[in-house]
Parts: structure tokens; sequence; C-alpha cells
């Protein structure tokens, strides 16, 4: 009885199967490391500075509710030799975050509403950012609105930008961490102590000057201190030149690095608005009229009749506000008082 036996591939031709095989499967491994190495160059290439800068700076409070925002700008820069592509999502939680960290290296913790869009399955609408190289792309967001800060104290803020989005809630995606700020966050003011409260704007809009003429500025300002709206007083006014004024000030200011700098300002800001220094500056006119203007393109004097109500009588000053001008932007820097009797 003839049985068929197995078929049995020749020795030669098994072995070229085999390589052939092997070569197939090396290809297919060399193809998966090659994408998987050049989607990491890709995102660990980011080569950035993210930078962070507080855009207005100003006394801040503890709170959340709206009215005490910390802005805060974000610039990204094109560090390298190529263009920078990024992701950039229309709610910019998702491509942002701000870690502040108290005196005990604890971190804050987060807002209610970015917990909430951590935790829930949503569509992430996003744009591509292209900058070259040297460029800057810049916005601004509110602190707050990120992380919850309810006591007053001493912090450091600093911010992570995820170039490919931020979907998680740790810090496990790839990121860029920004520079550090030193931010100070003062006690609520009581009406007692500060006389009248700063009026918080309406809208979430942010504050900036305007190129208007050196005469305007003065009204603008005098305007927003009669109506107590400290913000407003404090948009052309050059904090930094009026603490120069006092020699040991400056000397201090000059001394100090970047946090206490932004401390010395806000503390100079905090004893303006209780007339603790420049009392005349801060006094509320409840009569004004511009005197007379003069200006060059770089430097501006303002004369300004102003008049102060008393129980019993009124008193009349002269102001001569000096002001310069930097990119279309007019800002007083000094100033000088002559009483002119009563009436």
């Amino acid at each position: 009885m003839v049985c068929d036996a197995p078929y049995a591939m020749p020795v030669r031709k098994r072995n070229m199967s085999v390589k052939k095989i092997v070569l197939i499967a090396a290809a297919v491994l060399l193809g998966v490391w090659c994408f998987a190495a050049e989607t990491d160059g890709e995102s660990k290439s980011f080569d950035a500075d993210v930078a962070i800068r507080f855009y207005d700076r100003r006394v801040y409070y503890p709170g959340n509710d709206g009215t005490e925002p910390i802005f805060v700008k974000v610039s990204i820069t094109n560090k390298g030799s190529q263009p920078l592509r990024f992701k950039l999502a229309n709610d910019r939680m998702f491509s942002l975050d701000f870690s502040v960290l108290n005196t005990k290296n604890k971190s804050l913790a987060h807002t209610e509403p970015w917990v909430r869009k951590r935790n829930t399955n949503q569509q992430i609408y996003f744009r591509e950012i292209t900058i070259e190289t040297g460029e800057t792309y810049a916005f601004v967001e509110n602190v707050k609105d990120y992380i919850t800060i309810e006591s007053p104290g001493a912090y450091m803020l600093s911010a992570d930008f995820y170039p490919e989005l931020k979907r998680l809630s740790d810090t496990s995606e790839y990121h860029v961490s920004s520079n550090r700020l030193g931010l100070e966050i003062k006690p609520s003011p009581s009406v007692a102590a500060l006389g009248a409260l700063p009026i918080a704007s309406v809208s979430r809009e942010v504050l900036q000057p305007q190129p208007i003429s050196p005469d305007k500025v003065i009204t603008y300002m005098l305007t927003a201190r009669q109506k107590s709206q400290w913000d407003q007083f404090f948009l052309y006014l050059d904090i930094e030149r009026m603490i120069a004024r006092d020699p040991i000030r400056s000397r201090r200011y000059k001394a100090e690095a970047e946090a206490g700098r932004i401390s010395m300002i806000d503390t100079y800001k905090h004893d303006l608005m209780q007339s603790r220094t420049d009392k005349d500056i801060a006094m509320i006119p409840v009569e004004f009229t511009v005197e007379r203007t003069t200006y060059s393109a770089t430097e501006a004097e303002v004369t300004v009749i102003e008049w102060f109500d008393y129980t019993s009588f009124r008193e009349k000053k002269r102001f001569t506000y000096n002001l310069a001008s930097r990119d279309d932007i007019w800002t007083v820097y000094d100033y000088s008082v002559d009483n002119l009797g009563t009436e």
C-alpha cells in the first residue's frame, strides 16, 4: 500500500521563505520605529520660548467671582530656524494650564469649570497656528478661570503650554513650561479701609491705553478719579517712573528682582489708594479745567486747575502733569502742585 507522505518543502526554498518573512517583519518594525521616532521628534522639537507676564499690573485680591481677575499675557516665541506649528484651542483651557504654588510649595486647586471640562467628553475646536523664526504669538488669560485663589499670601505662578492640546487633567501630555512670576494676593480691603473701592468693569474686556492726546489723558484720569475707578486711573500712570521720583525708593526698586519690583508696584498702588503716598494726585477734585497743554513728539506738559471741597471752604490748586510718549501712548510720570488759595 502506498501512502501519500506529507508535503515537505525543499530545504533551500524553505530557507528563502523564512528569510522573506524575517525581512518583511524587520521592515514593518523599522517602519513603526521610524514613525514613532518621527512623531516623537515632531512633538519634542517644539523649539519655542513660552513666557508669561502680568498684563495689567495692579493690586490683586482673593476671590473667584469675576470681579478681581488676574490677567496674564502668554507669549509663544519661535526660537528655532524653521517655521513653528502648533494647535491653539478656541477654549484656551485645552491649550494652557496655570500652576500656583503657596509658600509651602503646595499647588492651589483648579476651578470647578476647569475640572468639569477635564472630565467631560467634548469636541475640541482649534486652529493651526504657524509662526516664523523670531516671531511671537500672544494672548491674554485670566488666571482665576483656571485656579481658585481664596486666601491672601505670596505665591509663585507659572504656565504650561500644550502645542498638541491638553485633554487630560494631569501633566503627562507633552508641554512647554513658562517662567515663574511672584504673585502677591492682598487681603480684601474693607470700605472703611479704602474709603471707596475700585469699581470693577462690568465686562471681562481688558482695559488698554489708547493713542489719545495728553490733555485727554489727564481728563480721562481725573474723571476716573472722580468716579473712584482706580483701574482706569492707573491706566495712563507710569508707575515705575512715579516710584523713581523718590530716590530711596528708586534705589530699592532697581536692586529688586522681577518679583520684588512687581510687589513694589502693587504696594505703591495700594498706598496711593489709601492716600499714604503722593496724596495730592490721589485727591478727588469736585471740578477741574485744563488750563494749558504744550508738547513735543515725546514730552508733554498739561496744567489743570482743580477744586476741592471741604466742610466750610473750597480749595483751588494748579496741577502740572508731565507726560512722556511711547508707541503713541502718553503716560504721566511726574507732577507738581501749586496752591492758589481758597474760595
